[in-house]
């Protein structure tokens, strides 16, 4: 009889890569029913919105207030949905982030991806690369179908025309950023109800509340809020008292990197 020594049993080594971590977060984000509900949903509405603007736009200013109530030009009736489309993204990017929290499949995460940041970064770059793209398709869509159907007191304005692009994809990033936004507040506050209340008062209530301050410090302060800073840079034109298109995207991406910047520190200095 021979005696066979015992050999250790040698296993494949696994590590973990940023690629697969992105992967992870990628089938995640597309098994969710919020994602395909609130990317239905924002795309609809900056299209729908733009439509209908584009049908009821009186270029005499004697129509009561509606859709593009406020625009004077093709490009800002195209993009009259998209106060109400950045909402929709934001949820997009709280619920995509805060959901984990709610259901416990963040410990799962985490103990899968033990430095965590990748975490945040792959949800971060999924979330506002999809919300991008989607809604700068939105953005001309909306253009495309509107435009012909605008009032003859509107000048008529096709993508070719200087700034018409720049402002149509300006809109998709502006909107990019708003759902990055939502997700550095998603773990922030590891509350989809907080988190979305405190988007929807950032893009909604506050711009608003400046009105009651005095002018002075109104003036100085409205043009650097999220959605002033988005405006300008789907703004086919510079106004006064308001930020250049690079001007707006220089804020938000400040804006972008603080939360970002405090997601991470929460997320690294807390436990799940």
């Amino acid at each position: 009889m021979s005696i066979t020594a015992d050999r250790p049993v040698t296993r494949p080594a696994y590590r973990l890569t940023a690629r697969g971590v992105l992967a992870g977060e990628w089938t995640k984000f597309w098994s969710l029913r919020s994602t395909w509900i609130t990317l239905g949903v924002s795309a609809v509405l900056l299209v729908a919105f733009g439509v209908i603007a584009a049908l009821t736009i009186d270029p005499d200013g004697t129509q009561g207030p509606g859709p593009g109530s406020g625009a004077s030009d093709a490009v800002s009736i195209a993009l009259s949905g998209s106060t109400l489309a950045a909402l929709a993204v934001g949820v997009l990017g709280v619920l995509l982030a805060a959901g984990e929290y709610t259901t416990g499949m963040i410990r799962s995460t985490l103990t899968a991806v033990p430095s965590r940041l990748p975490v945040l970064w792959s949800k971060a770059v999924i979330v506002g690369g999809v919300a991008t793209l989607l809604m700068a398709l939105g953005a001309v869509s909306a253009f495309v179908i509107g435009s012909p159907l605008l009032a003859d007191g509107i000048t008529a304005l096709g993508l070719g025309d200087d700034g018409v692009l720049r402002s149509l994809l300006g809109a998709g990033l502006y909107l990019g950023v708003v759902a990055v936004l939502g997700v550095a507040l998603g773990i922030l506050v590891r509350s989809a109800a907080g988190g979305i209340a405190i988007l929807a008062a950032s893009l909604l209530i506050v711009p608003g509340l400046t009105s009651l301050l005095p002018d002075s410090f109104a003036d100085a302060v409205t043009p650097y809020l999220p959605s002033n800073a988005g405006s300008a840079l789907m703004s086919l034109t510079t106004s006064d008292g308001s930020l250049s298109a690079a001007g707006g995207l220089g804020v938000l991406a400040v804006y972008a990197v603080v939360l970002l910047g405090a997601a991470a520190y929460r997320l690294t200095r807390s436990d799940a």
